[in-house]
């Protein structure tokens, strides 16, 4: 169910409707939005609902234990149980046929084929999302950080709660577990709040991303060696903002939907192509992966308090591990790799501070855009020979910039809407809320029929394969 969809609109109406309803009575609105939780993955394929529920009832009980129990070795014995089942299945449905594969080509002189080692397997949609997110509950227990949830009710909504599910934010259960009994109350400005969120996160889902993606960046990856230099920077620089457009755009619809509900997620994303340091993008990118991989990677490897060199490694092992998990591929490992190594020379060039002045300041921010292009450019090639087309094709000399009238529109409104500074998209957006109501009514609604008729609603979102 597709957040940029008729069903889902219908959906959370009723949703929405129902909750508020209910919403002095905690067990029944806990129960509707868990039931709708569980229809709302459901309805992409009803089978991987029980590992949703493993999950739940493997993590509720391992903390459980651990609030319970005194002994060091025991508490580290129920979290090694937790990483185990939890990593175990992500392992198995994510990683099994690539690590099978590769191990078939290294035994392929003794006979070993890859059709013997593969299987089937469908990727769960969603589940590095929420694997990640029970994990965090027990590990925080471990730790000391957090008290154990008591409600199964509670906790099965944590890890289920149907706006970030599929495709995050990745929330932590100390953030959202308290929220859940309190009595949602609705401002006007919450309101507000929520529509603007799905309003800008469906412009940038069905107007930008969907519409970069199907007229420029997917004709340039069906063949790269065709186009001229001009194109392929413009398809590249289209790339980014496609998948800004669309990741960011269902972090919006769903911090947006939560708010309508009465939570509060956080933020996920905050221009990240404003960056002007390695470090400072991964403040902006992801923050909710980012984070998880500092607080519960980085940090417990040593993180930077044990020398340079010592630091380095940690960095690079960390981002080597955020590229894997966002799939099986070695292209993703070397993406994280090139991360790993941008991190690791900004330290080095003393990228640690903003720099002073606006052309040293707009300087280093093209610097680092065209560092993360380059790096989009591993992550969107399903191998090195397609991402290697891609590179030289920048040199070619052919058909330079010839590209529908539209497609420069759409990328000039996500250059426009993505670089002004964070106060001037405020304002932008407190104008817009004060405009009348008829005026915004007709807004929504031109957006709905956008929503209704566009070709897009038959693309998924990117990050729902990973």
């Amino acid at each position: 169910m597709l957040f940029n969809s008729q069903a889902f609109a219908v959906f959370f109406v009723v949703v929405f409707g129902l909750y508020w309803l209910l919403r002095r009575a905690e067990t029944p609105r806990v129960l509707l939005l868990l039931a709708a939780s569980y229809m709302f993955y459901g309805y992409w394929d009803w089978r991987f609902l029980g590992l949703i529920v493993f999950s739940t009832v493997l993590d509720f009980l391992v903390g459980a234990a651990m609030g319970r129990s005194t002994d060091p070795r025991r508490r580290k014995r129920l979290l090694l149980l937790s990483l185990v089942g939890n990593l175990g299945v992500l392992g198995f449905f994510k990683y099994y046929n690539f690590f099978a594969g590769e191990l078939a080509l290294l035994l392929a002189d003794v006979g070993v084929t890859p059709d013997a080692v593969l299987l089937e397997i469908v990727l769960p949609v969603g589940i590095s999302f929420y694997t990640f997110q029970t994990l965090s509950y027990t590990i925080d227990i471990y730790r000391g950080d957090l008290t154990p949830e008591r409600s199964p009710l509670r906790f099965a909504l944590f890890v289920a709660f149907f706006p970030q599910l599929v495709a995050g934010p990745i929330v932590r259960a100390r953030d959202f577990l308290p929220q859940i009994p309190r009595p949602p109350v609705l401002h006007a400005s919450d309101f507000e709040r929520g529509l603007t969120l799905i309003f800008w996160g469906l412009v940038k889902k069905v107007v930008i991303a969907d519409y970069l993606g199907s007229e420029l960046v997917k004709p340039f990856w069906d063949d790269p060696a065709t186009f001229g230099g001009g194109v392929s920077l413009l398809a590249m620089y289209g790339y980014a903002f496609q998948i800004y457009g669309d990741f960011s755009g269902y972090s919006d619809m769903a911090i947006g939907t939560a708010r309508l509900l009465g939570f509060d997620l956080g933020a996920n994303f905050r221009a990240p192509y404003r960056s002007t340091s390695p470090s400072e993008f991964w403040t902006r990118w992801h923050i909710s992966l980012s984070s998880w991989l500092r607080d519960y990677l980085y940090i417990p490897l040593g993180g930077n308090r044990r020398g340079a060199t010592r630091t380095y490694v940690n960095l690079t092992l960390t981002m080597l591990l955020g590229g894997l998990w966002h799939g099986a591929s070695w292209m993703f490992v070397l993406w994280g790799l090139f991360h790993g190594l941008l991190l690791i020379g900004g330290r080095l060039a003393g990228w640690t501070d903003v720099p002073r002045g606006s052309l040293a300041l707009w300087t280093r921010r093209l610097v680092m855009f065209q560092l993360v292009c380059f790096g989009w450019v591993l992550f969107a090639a399903p191998d090195g020979a397609a991402a290697w087309s891609a590179l030289t094709s920048l040199g070619a000399a052919r058909g330079d910039f010839v590209v529908p009238t539209y497609v420069w529109l759409v990328f000039a409104l996500a250059v426009v809407t993505h670089v002004p500074a964070r106060a001037t998209k405020e304002r932008l957006r407190e104008g817009f809320l004060a405009l009348p109501g008829f005026a915004q009514g007709v807004a929504y609604a031109l957006l709905i029929g956008l929503v209704m008729n566009a070709e897009s609603l038959k693309t998924p979102f990117i990050y729902f394969q990973f």
